[in-house]
């Protein structure tokens, strides 16, 4: 599997043993180190954002024009427009054309394909409700799983002009200028975004209890009204920390991966890794885990 070509003359193997089997070890080629880890090439990255930028040129488009007809219900309370299903539809086009073998995760057509080791994770709108209203507060978000593992991300806010990414182990970005999460030590200094999909779903065990426990404690609040904008919110120190419950995948797969390469602690509600299920926590080291012993 490893092919070492070390170029050292034979009189001198004796004398610098050592020194030999260092260099046969520095300059060994693996030829299946490409498909062995988790990086990604510029050109995925470049697709990434070149797709997701057009993808919310379509929604600043058709913002204006959304009317009552152009409405669904999922729920009573949980409305899609025409323009979340026409921006889906024109991303999964765009990836099966360019990557016609991987898999994809999208919030209203399901999943298609259960063979790939890659998995494309969409949210066409991020944010419906604000969008419908006319509201700023709304993103595309898509996150790229290899293997199980969220590899790379990027949440675009088209009306805010921001778009995040993050790659694993090469940081997270606004705009392509690196980010990080804030340093803010003490809850009476922090600001933090949370948000209420629960009461949307009419759950009886909701936020309310957490909310009326935790803001109390800080600075201040806000409510965006999408998870994504707040994950990317964390990550680049416009709040200080996040909590919600009741979010599904596709709202938290590239925001969690950009907090996370912010420099960004993320969990669930008891510390663990079960998130989004058993919601969702994200701030930096310090005021993790004092959100976390008042969420338990």
């Amino acid at each position: 599997m490893y092919n070492c070509y070390c170029i050292l003359s034979a009189a001198y193997q004796n004398v610098f043993e050592n020194l030999y089997l260092f260099k046969c070890i520095l300059i060994c080629h693996n030829r299946l180190n490409k498909y062995n880890n988790n990086k990604c090439g510029a050109d995925l990255i470049s697709f990434l954002k070149d797709l997701i930028i057009r993808a919310g040129n379509i929604c600043l488009e058709e913002q204006n024009n959304i009317t009552d007809k152009d409405l669904e219900f999922k729920t009573p309370k949980d409305l899609v427009t025409i323009t979340d299903k026409k921006v889906e539809l024109f991303i999964i086009q765009e990836i099966k054309t360019k990557y016609p073998q991987h898999d994809i995760l999208g919030e209203e057509t399901g999943r298609s394909g259960n063979s790939s080791r890659f998995l494309w994770i969409i949210d066409p709108i991020d944010g419906t409700t604000s969008y419908f209203h006319g509201q700023p507060f709304y993103a595309v978000s898509i996150a790229l799983e290899k293997d199980g593992q969220i590899i790379l991300g990027a949440v675009y806010a088209p009306v805010l002009g921001q778009l995040f990414h993050g790659q694993i182990d090469k940081g997270a970005f606004l705009n392509d200028v690196p980010i990080n999460v804030s340093d803010t030590k003490h809850l009476t200094d922090a600001v933090m975004g949370t948000g209420f999909a629960c009461l949307r779903s009419d759950l009886k065990n909701n936020n309310l209890v957490h909310f009326n426990t935790i803001v109390p404690q800080l600075r201040d609040i806000r409510r965006y009204g999408s998870a994504a904008i707040d994950l990317c919110y964390v990550a680049c120190g416009k709040l200080d920390g996040f909590w919600e419950i009741n979010l599904n995948i596709y709202d938290i797969a590239a925001g969690a991966l950009i907090v996370q390469e912010a420099g960004g602690n993320l969990s669930d509600f008891s510390g663990n890794t079960d998130y989004p299920e058993k919601g969702i926590v994200a701030a930096n080291s310090y005021l993790h885990p004092l959100l976390i012993k008042m969420l338990k």
